[in-house]
């Protein structure tokens, strides 16, 4: 199909209008809370980037207890391939994506931030490493190639604690667990959800780990990420959170916590 405005709208309204009956390669799950001034613009960039692909996909926003306007307005966009799961409160990051991962249809998965803070068009990069054989494909911030815009000092030096922590607790192999775009297999996605403990915002560390422990092959990708303003989550809270997290996987890893997941 030839790349131009007429052909790329009629993409669009075709994937918006008429419901995917058929195998789906791609689901993107997007947790969300309270997410109303982000949501609409995150599904936009996701509808104008696969426009023209060839990938037949699907996006899941698992809302975690949204007290806003989050589900209203994914309600007035009435998109046939946009799908909401639901919890009846605020349980966490971890517990939104295992529920929008229990109900995904793709051969492959993408977990996605709602704030786009990796823009879609990064997911090209992770979708070839797939292709190539790897089960996980991360985005990454600290790999070559990496191009991190915002990043306050606060945070850039949380962030440089934190990775310490996970090498030295857990030993997970890559260099940056907790970039909000990771893409697995079906197998991976639901075998690795299935198994997890963590709700809230550090799951990533223990789907790393879990994704370890089952001798699947991860690929850590180079991608561009802005900090995006308007954050729900509190760094100095999330970063206690984050420690206890270390210690309670480490904890139900040598006590064979995981061995029949």
């Amino acid at each position: 199909m030839t790349n131009t405005p007429e052909s790329a709208y009629a993409a669009y309204a075709a994937w918006r209008d008429i419901a995917q009956t058929g195998p789906i390669d791609l689901s993107i799950v997007i947790p969300a809370y309270n997410e109303q001034s982000r949501i609409v613009p995150t599904i936009g960039a996701f509808a104008a980037h696969l426009a023209l692909s060839s990938l037949t996909w699907e996006l899941i926003v698992s809302d975690d207890g949204s007290r806003d306007a989050t589900r209203a307005l994914i309600d007035v966009l009435d998109h046939a391939n946009v799908r909401v799961v639901e919890a009846p409160a605020n349980e966490g990051k971890g517990s939104a994506v295992k529920r929008g991962f229990a109900v995904a249809r793709g051969r492959m998965v993408l977990f996605a931030d709602a704030d786009n803070a990796t823009p879609a068009d990064q997911l090209d990069g992770l979708i070839a490493r797939i292709e190539a054989g790897a089960d996980v494909a991360i985005g990454s911030r600290a790999v070559v190639g990496a191009d991190v815009a915002n990043r306050t000092l606060v945070r850039r030096t949380l962030t440089a604690g934190l990775r310490a922590l996970v090498r030295v607790g857990l030993g997970i192999g890559v260099a940056d667990t907790q970039c909000g775009f990771k893409l697995f297999t079906a197998e991976a996605a639901h075998r690795i959800s299935t198994a997890q403990t963590v709700d809230g915002f550090s799951f990533d560390l223990e789907m790393l780990h879990l994704a370890e422990r089952f001798g699947y092959v991860i690929a850590e990708v180079p991608v561009r990420w802005f900090d995006a303003p308007g954050s729900t989550v509190h760094p100095s809270r999330e970063a206690v959170r984050f420690v206890l997290s270390i210690v309670r996987i480490r904890f139900r890893s040598l006590n064979g916590a995981y061995r029949h997941a």
